[in-house]
């Protein structure tokens, strides 16, 4: 009884640890955007609401720089359950030499990204027990570090703004051993994703071979095998009312947050259930040999479309030699547009 008890408890807590990611952003970002006009314009603390607001302003290029890392955040427990609940593996084919910097190049985005988050922003795979001496930067949209309370969550994680400015900063002013990691599909390829597909958006996504040669930063493929097993994602027929809205649905939320909605279901909280939570599947990223490249000021696009194919070659090759290990078939291919 004891025994299964314990099973039940963690089983719990790895399934708190998931349904606890997205909401807590949500609280944390309703906190201060309510919060700070209500205290500013109708009660007496209204001093809080400047304090926050001079803060921000003081503090604002923070992110774009060298943020505020905590190993103590990025060390959490809470990761561990995370992390054990696919669970998630990060997987070495080769070192990172602490003398370089990096660019790590991940596929597929997948719906939320687990993988990037858990194995990059976070140490419960042991990213630096795995590549010791490199220091890890997940970038992601900027629109979240202009939220009080949350910018300092995520850059707590070492979590950085996918902006040329943040990038050039983490590649160029902190020496060498410093790795960006970079999910280039963006929250487009989202609505590519579906179990036992292997299509990713890269073909007309260049900056990061641009940023590369700018910076002199190796690029580093990898892919992340299971992300978008861990969700089923509905595209309604044409002609339904269904379609027209979910359409219109993604074009409001392109166009307004840069973000593409996408209609997608998982499990519930007993297994075989409808709901929200992910899918139990194992989510293993493979991270690729490094790519050196030459560091050029202003490289040409003939420049940039040749390390571009270097690039996609490698990035083919790490599928390959992966794809049966991690749940493919020998015959599937990796389809880029």
């Amino acid at each position: 009884m004891v025994f299964f008890s314990r099973l039940d408890l963690q089983e719990g807590l790895r399934t708190l640890s998931v349904l606890q990611w997205i909401p807590l952003y949500v609280i944390l970002g309703t906190i201060p955007i309510f919060g700070i006009p209500y205290f500013l314009l109708f009660t007496s603390l209204w001093p809080l609401s400047v304090l926050s607001l001079a803060w921000l302003f003081y503090d604002w290029n923070t992110h774009s720089r060298d943020g505020r890392r905590s190993a103590w955040v990025r060390n959490w427990t809470l990761w561990k359950y995370f992390q054990s609940y696919f669970p998630v593996k990060l997987v070495k084919t080769h070192d990172l030499s602490p003398k370089h910097n990096y660019i790590i190049v991940n596929h597929p985005h997948g719906i939320l990204s687990f993988g990037a988050f858990i194995n990059f922003a976070t140490e419960a795979t042991g990213f630096s027990r795995i590549f010791p001496s490199i220091t890890p930067f997940l970038a992601t949209l900027e629109g979240i570090f202009w939220i009080p309370i949350v910018r300092e969550y995520v850059m707590s994680m070492g979590i950085c703004p996918v902006s040329e400015l943040a990038l050039k900063h983490k590649l160029m002013q902190r020496g060498s051993g410093n790795a960006v990691i970079i999910v280039v599909g963006g929250a487009s390829e989202a609505l590519l994703c579906r179990p036992g597909v292997s299509t990713i958006y890269l073909k007309n996504h260049k900056g990061f071979v641009k940023l590369a040669l700018k910076t002199g930063a190796y690029i580093v493929p990898s892919y992340t095998f299971g992300e978008n097993e861990v969700y089923n994602q509905e595209t309604f027929p044409e002609g339904t009312w269904l379609r027209f809205f979910q359409k219109n649905f993604q074009k409001i939320g392109k166009k307004i947050l840069g973000l593409n909605f996408c209609t997608f279901h998982g499990r519930g909280f007993t297994r075989g259930s409808w709901g929200f939570l992910p899918f139990n599947h194992p989510i293993t990223t493979v991270v690729g040999e490094p790519l050196p490249v030459p560091k050029i000021h202003d490289p040409d696009k003939e420049t940039v479309a040749k390390h571009m194919e270097l690039y996609i070659s490698a990035l083919r090759k790490l599928f390959d030699q992966h794809k049966a290990e991690y749940g493919f078939s020998e015959t599937q291919e990796l389809t880029i547009i």
